[in-house]
Parts: structure tokens; C-alpha cells; sequence
């Protein structure tokens, strides 16, 4: 099981996320992921680095971790401009990058006012959802260098060419929290993040993989990841909670850091996992 690292954004610089990245990667982590999101849901800074172009720094400062997104809502990104920048780090990064992807807040969440604010709407979880699933499939065509055309209720394509076509397709992973979100990563996707405690991990887990499998993908390269709190527990090598998610089929825990980034704790993080 890998173990990454996940720089909360809110009210971090560049310059603090890419000093806690360069750490990490020596510190032993696997990878290095960050949120997606526009503003600070607490309003108490406006500084919230974007996270693909962060990672885009961060690809030149690393050499060997892989790099992440946990998850980029599809609302900030129509999916044909999405996959040329997924593309273009993938090719700056030497094929370091996986491609979280997820539906973003509902309008009761706090993150809603980030659309809002701007004029654009929180639609209702199942359309969410649905984007979610058409962005994935728009993703795959562009990637593939052929001429394609897409007739979907939120996105279309009229013989689309030309786009940057990956040595390495990135990975995709959907995030979400329920059945609904685990069926369309295994339908659509390369792999599922969810909350590492969640109790129907397990349950999930069987439903995308089943789904991948009716999408006629072998359901044994299906990733699962899964995220938690930078704590002893999950970074202790031979934890009983490391061992419970490796049971599992967790092929990456990723664990979440926010600023100012105590540099000592994430060295401490990977003597730990080393040992």
C-alpha cells in the first residue's frame, strides 16, 4: 500500500506547498495530492493556490512522487479544456500524474458560495453525478488522438481533434461518498477514493469493482484509495489501521496536511513508515 500526502490549499503559498512537497518526496511518501477549490470556505483568507497548477510546480521540484488531485470538482473545468491540462502535466511530470475527479459540494455545503459567487449553479446531486460520468468518457476520447464525437446531456463533442494525446493516460479516480459515485467510477474510471473510516468501504469497493468488470476492464487493476488525518496510526509501518486498509485492497492511503506544513512532523511521518 502506498502512502501519500495531501497539502490542504487553504490559506497556504506556493512557496510553502512546494518546500512541504520537496519534503515529503525525501521523507520516503509516495505521492503528493491537493484540493480543488476557488476560495477559502471559511472566508478567512482569499489565498487558495489552483491545484493544477501547483502540481505543475511541483512536478518540476519532485522527481519521483506521484502527483494528485483530491478531487477536482468537474464544475471548474469543461472536460475538453480539463484534458489538455491533465495531458500536459502528465507530460510534464513524466507521467506522474493521476486524475482525481468528483462532483463537487452540494448547495447545504460550505463550498457551495465558491459557485455561487461567481454566478454559477450548484445543481442537485444527481446531475452533479451524471457530469461526473460524462466528463470521465469525454476525457477517454480526447486522450485517444481519434476524431470524436460526443451527444451527452451536460457535454457534447463535434468531431473533436487535435487534442495533446498522452504516452500515459492519467489515471482516474472519482471520489465520492456513496453507491451512486462508486458505480461511476467503476463504470467510467480507473479507481474510487472515499474517507478511510467510511463503514461501507468495503461495500463500495465491491460495487465498482463490479462495475468495472460489466465495463469489460479487469476489475483486479481497479485502484481504491482512500484518505485520513496525518496521524500515528496511519503512518506507524505495522499499525493494526494500516494492516486493516491494506486487508482491503487500499492501494494508496493518502493523508491530510494543512499550512503552515510542519516540515519536522512529515520527516517524523516517514521515519515512522519506514520503520
Amino acid at each position: 500500500m502506498h502512502t501519500d500526502l495531501l497539502l490542504m490549499p487553504f490559506g497556504a503559498t506556493y512557496a510553502q506547498m512546494r518546500e512541504a512537497a520537496v519534503t515529503a518526496e525525501e521523507a520516503g511518501f509516495d505521492g503528493i495530492w491537493t484540493w480543488d477549490h476557488l476560495r477559502d470556505a471559511d472566508y478567512n483568507t482569499g489565498r487558495v493556490p489552483e491545484a493544477l497548477v501547483t502540481l505543475t510546480g511541483i512536478a518540476e521540484a519532485t522527481s519521483r512522487v506521484m502527483l494528485g488531485t483530491l478531487v477536482l470538482n468537474v464544475a471548474n473545468r469543461h472536460p475538453g479544456l480539463l484534458a489538455n491540462m491533465a495531458a500536459t502535466l502528465q507530460e510534464v511530470s513524466g507521467n506522474r500524474f493521476i486524475l482525481g475527479l468528483g462532483a463537487g459540494g452540494s448547495a447545504s455545503l460550505p463550498y457551495a458560495p465558491e459557485q455561487t459567487m461567481i454566478g454559477r449553479p450548484v445543481p442537485p446531486d444527481r446531475v452533479r453525478a451524471a457530469q461526473v460520468a460524462e466528463a470521465c468518457q469525454v476525457l477517454r476520447l480526447l486522450w485517444s488522438g481519434e476524431r470524436a464525437t460526443f451527444e451527452g446531456e451536460h457535454f457534447q463533442l463535434c468531431g473533436a481533434h487535435g487534442y495533446p494525446r498522452p504516452e500515459v493516460p492519467p489515471p482516474v479516480v472519482v471520489g465520492g461518498w456513496g453507491p451512486r459515485m462508486a458505480g461511476i467510477a467503476g463504470r467510467h474510471a480507473d479507481g474510487f477514493n472515499t474517507q478511510a473510516g467510511h463503514p461501507q468501504l468495503t461495500a463500495f469497493d465491491d460495487i465498482a469493482r463490479r462495475e468495472h468488470a460489466a465495463s469489460g476492464r479487469n476489475p483486479d487493476a481497479f485502484l481504491l484509495t482512500v484518505f485520513a488525518g496525518l496521524s500515528e496510526p496511519y503512518v506507524r509501518a505495522e499499525s493494526p489501521a494500516r494492516a486493516a486498509l491494506e486487508r482491503k485492497g487500499v492501494d494508496r492511503l493518502i493523508l491530510l496536511a494543512g499550512p503552515p506544513y510542519y516540515l519536522e512532523e512529515i520527516r517524523e511521518a516517514g521515519r515512522m513508515l519506514a520503520y
